[in-house]
């Protein structure tokens, strides 16, 4: 799939309206992000299984007890990750995307949960599996990511989201990790979105069932189609609440803000989902900059 031109067209329209609004309001992007952050690890995890819920996330993160028993594993899982997005959050203008990166990174993230395999492609006799998939046996890995790194870097073509998706789902095809593949893979996403300027962004748990169809479809057809749709809707999302708060609009849930303009409640959901309205999510719930409502 190419991205429709309309789409495109409206990400370079959202783009230039958060450059013109962000400059000297740095320390509120960064209030966004602190605060997007136990979503951000939440989702992640989410999507590779883990029993945390998102209140859980935000108290492990800022060192409170938990109300129930959680294993170790997880309490490292969001440690680490958050670290990790802290990390490229500060070092974003520092290094471009490489295999010493990459190897640093899953260190980061797998510290204190298994050492033995942490900051390292998998080696000899260590096959994995994910559903029917069986990656491809690790002698070929470090050859492969090199290639997918060198196609990434090399593509002056295509549109940045085609790039990071192709890029994304060959990586997950790789699963160069004993562990950590999805949520590395995720990581190095908004590492090539934020190297361009745009804001990061959350691929949610509530809708891998998508996102795991981009990778049926990479598999079996060689198409990125769905996964550039994963993207571009995460991007548009990420953008207008920015922009929202960048403006300094009052935020309403979008279900009092359809209620109070006699809207379908649902109707404007399918909007929100689809991005034709401002509408972004903060834990989990829908909600709109308060504008003049359009019926």
């Amino acid at each position: 799939m190419t991205l429709l031109k309309e789409i495109k067209s409206k990400i370079d329209v959202l783009m230039r309206t958060y450059d013109s609004l962000k400059n000297g309001k740095e320390s509120l992007l960064d209030i966004i992000f602190e605060a997007e952050l136990p979503e951000s690890v939440y989702n992640s995890n989410a999507i590779e299984n883990s029993t945390l819920t998102i209140a859980e996330t935000e108290k492990i993160l800022l060192e409170l007890e938990v109300s129930r028993n959680v294993s170790l594993r997880e309490v490292f899982e969001a440690k680490n990750l958050a670290r990790v997005f802290e990390y490229i959050k500060n070092k974003i203008k520092a290094k471009n995307i490489d295999e010493e990166l990459i190897l640093f990174l899953h260190k980061m993230l797998i510290d204190n949960i298994n050492d033995n395999i942490a900051g390292r492609f998998r080696k000899q006799h260590e096959y994995v599996r994910v559903g029917t998939h069986i990656a491809p046996a690790p002698e070929h890995v470090g050859a492969m990511i090199e290639s997918a790194l060198l196609d990434y870097s090399s593509n002056h073509t295509d549109h940045f989201l085609e790039k990071i998706a192709r890029f994304h789902l060959e990586f997950e095809h790789i699963h160069p990790f004993v562990d950590g593949n999805g949520r590395m893979g995720r990581v190095l996403i908004n590492y090539q979105l934020m190297q361009q300027g745009f804001p990061p962004i959350i691929i949610r748990d509530k809708e891998k069932s998508i996102y795991y169809a981009s990778f049926e479809q990479y598999k079996s057809k060689q198409k990125t189609g769905i996964m550039e749709k994963v993207l571009y809707l995460a991007l548009l999302e990420s953008l207008h609440k920015r922009i929202t708060y960048l403006k300094g609009e009052k935020i309403v849930a979008l279900a009092d803000y359809a209620k109070s303009g006699g809207l379908s409640v649902r109707a404007v959901l399918n909007k929100a989902k689809r991005q034709t309205i401002p509408a972004f999510r903060e834990k989990g719930v829908w909600k709109i900059g308060k504008l003049e409502i359009v019926k």
